[in-house]
């Protein structure tokens, strides 16, 4: 059976192709768009469709339209109806209801795809099959928690070994942590629905002073369901303007104080779902779960032995979800998410003629992991371009900028090359095998999704990935898996003795994650890198423009 799933009308447009029960390809449109998180500039149509992403999907599948037996879209517009809040009369609500119904087919017409095939799946029911069927567990009890849905922000449920979800609980709109997270994000500055994570960042430099002041509005309420009633934020802490300048410690206890008590109302939600289910494993997805301090505390002290997070948590992974849903109610035996490695990539062939064409100077060393370990123990800044590119937000060492932890200031570095806020963290990636001598919690932590405390011995000599309290965002590396990263992480250990290499997203501020051999080619002529490594071949900064050709003939 071959399914195609689609997250299409809103942010995060994506595509996934899953075929006979195994996921082939998954894609982002940011990533061919180069507009981030599919936002689109014309004023009329709020997100792109994932035409290109979709397109891919079905390259890397090898086959056309006609081919695929089932479009698996992650909304479904019969549960959609007006809630508190909404501007919309209940009238005017049924007639864009009633036109998203005719519009989702009538675009998928015009790539040629047959609208009797599409299925909508419930955004949430697809956020959890991209939690659990992707997961490596045969049952899980599932936790979805983001803004909104059709009608509702968060889903607690168990998936049976058939594949067949049982809903324990729904919680309706207005109530939301995902919203509640974004107005506060909006009020400090930021981009409401894109940039949480900068909230998150900035919660650890504050103290959670307002949380018993702001319970009564945001608690859970016994019954796997919560509450999030409006809050009052210039009482707490006046607006920031936009880019969040001048933010200051009322902002920072303001942020910390949300930031604990998304965390309690999750570990509530948690304890109940574990009680209903008896599962000791419990799988997430929904945009509430990209958040990495929430989900190593529902480890740390969470009644469930296991944890795992869809690597695509926001709603790109919904087309994922819908896909694997749409197979497993088929009674497809729907096979786990073997990598997030599921995005484009080119043989060495291709690439080297990227690079011809670009007029750069370039070489291909004996071993490239070996090359890069060393210009990183130089303390230079490496782009590093290998295989399939990501799906979902997380540079997992295919797409990653990467410098030298030993150095305190290469966190200003690479801030200042990305363009980033300075109170903003970078990751380390660690050799799995040594991940206990340096984090403490559970390992291994493969997607880069659990945040652990650096062990003390070890802060002083990795000051560029201990955030100011003390964590870091670990993404382990097992050598099976990414013999490549691993070989390189090696090689850096024997030389410096320490097995740990900052990652961060190869990207500029407000550009979606480098995706292509032009992406990789444009940043590095753009951005003070050192060196890149692409495939099999390295560019250094000193020699690889020729004259006036520099990297223009890319574009």
């Amino acid at each position: 059976m071959k399914v195609l799933g689609i997250n299409a009308v809103f942010h995060d447009p994506a595509a996934a192709m899953v075929v006979d029960g195994v996921t082939v390809a998954a894609a982002e449109e940011e990533r061919f768009s180069r507009r981030k998180h599919g936002k689109t500039p014309v004023a009329f149509s709020t997100w792109e469709l994932p035409e290109q992403a979709i397109a891919f999907c079905l390259a890397e599948a090898g086959l056309t339209p006609r081919d695929v037996d089932v479009i698996a879209y992650s909304y479904d517009p019969s549960l959609g109806r007006p809630v508190d809040g909404d501007d919309l009369p209940a009238d005017e609500w049924e007639g864009l209801r009633t036109l998203f119904v005719q519009r989702a087919p009538r675009f998928l017409q015009t790539l040629g795809f047959d609208p009797a095939r599409v299925r909508f799946v419930a955004h949430h029911v697809a956020h959890a099959a991209s939690a659990h069927l992707a997961s490596p567990y045969a049952t899980s009890a599932v936790l979805v928690a983001d803004g909104r849905g059709e009608r509702a922000s968060s889903l607690l449920g168990r998936y049976d070994a058939h594949g067949a979800l049982e809903t324990l609980h729904v919680q309706e709109l207005p109530h939301s942590l995902g919203l509640l997270y974004e107005h506060l994000t909006g009020h400090l500055g930021f981009r409401r629905s894109s940039d949480e994570y900068k909230v998150m960042a900035m919660a650890s430099y504050g103290r959670p002073d307002h949380v018993e002041a702001l319970r009564e509005l945001v608690h859970a309420t016994g019954d796997g369901g919560f509450r999030t009633d409006p809050v009052d934020w210039e009482a707490l802490a006046p607006a920031l303007a936009p880019g969040g300048a001048g933010w200051g410690p009322e902002h920072a206890a303001l942020a910390a104080s949300v930031q604990r008590l998304v965390e309690d109302v999750l570990l509530d939600l948690a304890r109940w779902l574990h009680a209903q289910t008896g599962e000791t494993r419990l799988t997430l997805a929904g945009g509430v779960a990209l958040n990495c301090v929430a989900n190593a505390r529902l480890l740390r002290e969470g009644p469930f032995d296991e944890v795992w997070v869809q690597p695509a948590a926001g709603d790109s992974g919904t087309a994922l979800g819908a896909a694997m849903q749409v197979a497993a109610d088929a009674g497809e035996p729907v096979r786990p998410m073997a990598t997030a490695a599921l995005g484009r990539g080119w043989d060495d062939d291709a690439l080297a003629a990227w690079l011809d064409r670009a007029g750069v100077d370039y070489e291909r060393p004996d071993d490239v992991a070996v090359e890069v370990a060393e210009a990183l123990a130089a303390d230079g800044i490496v782009a590093w371009f290998q295989g399939r590119s990501e799906f979902g937000p997380r540079a997992l060492g295919h797409r990653s900028l990467l410098a030298d932890p030993r150095q305190a200031a290469n966190l200003e570095r690479l801030n200042d090359v990305k363009g980033r806020e300075q109170f903003r963290p970078v990751a380390p990636m660690v050799l799995e095998t040594h991940a206990p001598e340096l984090f403490s919690g559970r390992h291994p932590s493969p997607h880069m999704l659990f945040v652990h405390d650096v062990h003390q011995a070890w802060r002083e000599r990795i000051p560029a990935v201990v955030h100011v309290d003390g964590t870091a965002r670990v993404q382990t590396v097992d050598a099976a898996d990414e013999p490549l990263v691993a070989r390189m992480l090696e090689a850096f250990h024997a030389l410096t003795g320490v097995p740990v290499v900052v990652n961060t997203s190869l990207n500029t501020a407000g550009r979606p994650m480098v995706d292509d051999p032009r992406d990789a080619l444009e940043c590095f002529g753009s951005a003070p890198v050192d060196l890149l490594a692409i495939g099999p071949f390295v560019l250094r900064r000193d020699r690889a423009l020729r004259g006036d050709r520099a990297l223009e003939q890319v574009a």
